[in-house]
């Protein structure tokens, strides 16, 4: 009496595992650029925020800037509230690529970690901080102003968070064999570490290229974010259009 081998999932007929289509990958992606063409009208538009307001400005200039745009502020930052999770998909689907490079899992893991622990002081601390100084406007001017401080330092001053992402990303692409993403992408990457050191004077200066608001620590950085998105944003349609259906991705 012979006992049956037990079968080899890796000779399993392909087709088995082999998806239709991409439709859940295509439609993650087109959520990039619409959470995107959100964050720009929230931050921009409504709760003024980008670009950020004067580093040096007094408690009763601070508070009048409050009263000035108290609806504004609460209509964008609640918005921001409902389309925030858009974020996770676009920084996801990056993770997911990165699955697919020739490095270790550990990077798209790393990348993710990084990110969940930037949202809180790169977004969303500016977001609370703002809404309570205008939850109640009639507070000291004092207090408006500390809100004022903390929204703004920790948005344009959140720094170690994000540089660690940058650093997994292009790490994983100048070791990957896979060629998932160019290698050009990775030192445009490193460019963005370059703007995070860049920025961390912010804590310590309040006027000049260096302050919350400087040509170099907000302009400059903003400039090369907006690059470095829109390269993201291209090379991920890429990748995702040159995926072979069926492709086995790393746990």
């Amino acid at each position: 009496m012979t006992v049956a081998a037990k079968p080899d999932l890796t000779e399993v007929d392909p087709d088995r595992y082999r998806p239709r289509n991409k439709t859940d990958l295509t439609v993650c992606w087109w959520i990039i650029p619409i959470f995107y063409n959100f964050f720009g009208l929230i931050f921009v538009l409504l709760a003024r925020v980008m670009p950020p307001q004067r580093a040096d400005r007094n408690p009763d200039q601070i508070a009048a800037f409050f009263h000035a745009h108290t609806v504004t502020i609460q209509i964008g930052f609640c918005l921001l509230m409902v389309v925030i999770g858009g974020s996770g998909i676009a920084n996801g689907l990056v993770a997911f690529q990165m699955k697919r490079m020739s490095v270790s899992p550990v990077f798209a893991y790393a990348y993710i970690a990084a990110l969940a622990v930037g949202a809180l002081p790169g977004c969303l601390m500016a977001a609370f901080s703002f809404l309570t100084a205008t939850f109640r406007p009639d507070r000291d001017p004092q207090i408006l102003a500390l809100l004022y401080d903390i929204g703004f330092l920790s948005f344009v001053g959140s720094l170690g968070c994000f540089t660690t992402q940058y650093l997994v990303l292009a790490l994983a692409i100048l070791l990957d064999k896979n060629n998932i993403f160019p290698r050009w992408m990775a030192y445009v990457t490193i460019w963005q570490i370059v703007t995070e050191v860049l920025a961390a004077p912010v804590f310590v200066v309040k006027a000049g290229p260096f302050a919350w608001n400087g040509s170099i620590s907000f302009y400059q950085g903003t400039v090369i974010f907006v690059v470095y998105e829109v390269c993201i944003i291209y090379l991920l349609k890429k990748a995702i259009e040159r995926q072979p259906l069926g492709e086995r991705i790393p746990d």
